[in-house]
C-alpha cells in the first residue's frame, strides 16, 4: 500500500510553527523538529523556506499584518501612538515567542515595512525632526517588546521555580531578605512584602510606563515649540 503523504502548504507550516513555539519555546525550535511535528521530511520545508531565519521573517511579517489589521488610528498623535503600542502588545501576547521573532528579524517583508511606516504616521503631525520621529517610535516599540518579553520570561521562571520548590520559594525569599541589612535591601524588602512586584506585566504597569515615554516625547515637542 502506498504510504499517505502529508499535505503541506505555507499556511500549514506557519500554523505548525506557532504551535511548536508555544510548546517548546524559540530556544528549541528547529526545522527538523518542525518537520517531525508535521510528519514530513525536513527537506520538504525548504521548498517553502530557504532557512529557519527565512521562516522567522515570514512569522514576524504575519505578526505585523495582524497588528495593522487590528490598529485603529484615531485621535491625537499621543492617542494614536498609545493605541498602536497597546495593539502591538495584545497581538504579541497571543502568539508565543512572537516578541523574540520581531526582535530577531529585519523589516525586509512588506507588512513589516508597513508596520514601521504606520507607526511613523502616528507621530508625523508633530514638529519633531525626522530623526527624532524615528527615535521616538523606536523607543515606544522597544518598550513594548521588552515589556512583553520580560513578562514572558518572568512567568516561565515563576512556573519553573514553583514546579521545583512549590510555595517554599516565597518563604525562602522572605528569609533571605530578613537576613539582609536595611541599607542593602530595605526598600526592596518593603516592596516585596507589600506585593509590589506582583504588578509586573499587568495592564496598569504597561500603561504607566507607556505614559512616561509619551509625556517625555511631549516635553521635547513643547521645548522645541517654546
Amino acid at each position: 500500500m502506498k504510504k499517505h503523504q502529508t499535505q503541506i502548504s505555507e499556511d500549514k507550516i506557519l500554523e505548525a510553527s506557532w504551535a511548536l513555539l508555544g510548546e517548546e519555546g524559540i530556544e528549541k525550535f528547529s526545522l527538523r523538529r518542525l518537520a517531525e511535528r508535521m510528519g514530513i521530511q525536513a527537506p520538504s520545508l525548504y521548498w517553502y523556506f530557504k532557512s529557519k531565519q527565512d521562516l522567522y521573517q515570514r512569522l514576524a511579517n504575519q505578526v505585523s499584518k495582524m497588528v495593522l489589521d487590528e490598529f485603529r488610528p484615531e485621535g491625537s498623535w499621543k492617542q494614536q501612538l498609545a493605541e498602536f503600542a497597546t495593539t502591538v502588545r495584545n497581538v504579541l501576547r497571543r502568539y508565543p515567542c512572537s516578541t523574540q521573532l520581531m526582535m530577531q528579524t529585519l523589516p525586509h517583508e512588506p507588512d513589516m515595512i508597513r508596520f514601521t511606516n504606520r507607526m511613523l504616521l502616528c507621530i508625523e503631525s508633530t514638529p519633531l525632526e525626522e530623526e527624532q520621529k524615528l527615535q521616538a517610535v523606536l523607543t515606544v516599540v522597544n518598550y513594548v517588546f521588552h515589556f512583553v518579553l520580560d513578562d514572558y520570561e518572568h512567568q516561565r521562571n515563576v512556573k519553573a521555580i514553583l514546579n521545583k520548590n512549590g510555595d517554599r520559594s516565597k518563604e525562602e525569599m522572605s528569609h533571605l531578605l530578613a537576613s539582609m541589612r536595611d541599607e542593602d535591601a530595605g526598600l526592596f524588602r518593603r516592596m516585596f512584602m507589600n506585593g509590589m512586584f506582583d504588578i509586573m506585566g499587568t495592564d496598569g504597569a504597561f500603561e504607566f510606563g507607556l505614559q512616561l515615554i509619551l509625556l517625555g516625547i511631549e516635553q521635547v515637542i513643547k521645548k522645541q515649540d517654546g
